[in-house]
């Protein structure tokens, strides 16, 4: 198997300082956006202890509402993608994060059952196109040698926000009272904030394509374009899809059925992982901290393994490895037990750490056989699809849980999911002459 993958002592000057400068330019942005778009995609699972109780949700309603932004999201996610194609990211991002931080302030407006629906689709519906706007805005800058590395290095604002999060949100859930307005109110109304904010600095800063980069020199500006074009151009000599192509094509296909397991799993985790903590014996005050630990530890594992995807130029068993990690790590919380609160805190760390190493090296499989607009809507539709399983997960958990009073057969459900996964990626494979030639300057 040949090593796609630069080593870094056989770059040259220009390539190294060129990636160095898009990368400390670009990923910064990104990052920050994506941390806002998780803190206030996530942050119902802070507010649920007491905005369940207050307004008188089960964990079936819970989980119901909490996955419906999914739905939202699978129905403005491909016209999102093709959009931000045509119009470019700058502008398109920056409507996504003010639409969606006014909407997700709205929440803490919710009254009942019907309310807490209706908002949690429009937030889905405000959100959608975000995050595979950024995997196809990726492919713009990024030779496909960094792009498992760049994902990676993006993705970590989900840990960041996850190790962050919970505790912020459990200081922000003791302004109970204040104004007469509930400590969940509190978190939604002030997590809503960061994005709106982010709207205007993505506008200012953002920048479209290589060719519209006044910050890069003109021989860099000049590396980057021509080596993004033959990668393009080799691409769409072995093969170049229509967008209806990728509707309808196999391997896109088993890569969005690949895609559904670790959502079903990550969310579920997300959302109901406090409750699962709290059911443990940790203390209420330290349900925050305790739940932001496995996803330190995820951090670091989930930069190594991408890491090693490209320096290998192995994808598909890295994608497949981390899914069945995920499995084992919560199929040991079943056999564990609660008795065993330490032990059962390892085996959720080791899901999360593989959980959180999928996704940056899965999407180095579609965005290496994709281009043009083939691209915009292939990212979409396997994101989107792909993300009913943030649906399908809690609310399949929040099910389980209410009917058999215990997470383990939930667990078990997730479990499942993530075998799934591990399969439909090695039977969709990889054509590896997609990326094999990339030139050397």
């Amino acid at each position: 198997m040949d090593a796609i993958a630069p080593n870094v002592r056989q770059t040259d000057p220009l390539e190294r300082e060129t990636i160095r400068r898009v990368a400390w330019r670009l990923l910064p942005l990104l990052m920050l956006g994506y941390f806002c778009a998780y803190l206030d995609r996530v942050n119902v699972g802070m507010a649920a202890p007491t905005m369940n109780q207050q307004l008188g949700f089960s964990g079936a309603v819970f989980g119901f509402g909490a996955g419906l932004f999914f739905f939202g999201y699978f129905l403005a996610e491909i016209p999102s993608n093709l959009i931000l194609n045509k119009m470019g990211a700058r502008r398109w991002i920056a409507r996504i994060l003010i639409t969606w931080g006014i909407i997700s302030g709205l929440t803490a407006f919710v009254w009942n059952d019907w309310s807490f629906y209706g908002i949690r689709f429009l937030l889905g519906l405000g959100e959608a196109g975000f995050y595979p706007g950024v995997v196809l805005y990726l492919t713009w800058w990024f030779p496909s040698a960094y792009r498992s590395r760049m994902m990676a290095i993006f993705q970590s604002s989900v840990m960041i926000s996850l190790i962050i999060g919970p505790p912020a949100s459990g200081l922000l859930l003791r302004m109970d009272g204040i104004w007469a307005l509930a400590g969940w109110q509190w978190l939604f109304i002030l997590e809503a904030l960061p994005p709106i904010i982010m709207c205007f600095v993505m506008w200012r800063l953002l920048t479209d394509r290589p060719n519209d980069a006044a910050w890069l020199r003109p021989d860099q500006k000049a590396w980057l374009t021509d080596r993004l074009a033959d990668e393009r151009a080799q691409r769409e000599a072995v093969r170049k899809y229509s967008l209806g192509e990728v509707f309808s094509n196999p391997k896109m296909l088993l890569l969005t059925l690949a895609f559904v397991g670790p959502n079903c799993t990550a969310y579920a985790l997300v959302f109901f992982l406090p409750l699962i903590v709290r059911g443990l014996g940790v203390p209420t005050n330290m349900v925050g901290p305790v739940s932001a630990l496995p996803y330190a530890f995820a951090f670091v594992a989930m930069l190594c393994w991408c890491a090693h995807s490209d320096r290998t130029g192995e994808r598909t068993w890295h994608v497949a490895g981390a899914c069945l990690l995920t499995s084992a790590g919560l199929s040991a919380c079943i056999f564990i037990g609660v008795d065993h609160p330490v032990l059962t805190m390892i085996a959720l760390i080791v899901a999360v750490m593989g959980q959180q190493s999928i996704s940056p090296t899965f999407w180095s499989l579609p965005t290496a056989l994709l281009t043009g607009t083939a691209a915009a809507g292939g990212i979409a539709m396997i994101n989107s699809v792909g993300n009913l399983g943030g649906f399908l997960g809690p609310w399949v958990f929040g099910l389980v849980k209410d009917a058999t009073g215990s997470v383990n057969i939930a667990l078990l459900c997730m479990s499942s999911a993530t075998i799934v996964s591990a399969i439909a990626v090695v039977a969709a494979g990889h054509d590896r002459r997609m990326e094999r030639t990339a030139p050397r300057s």
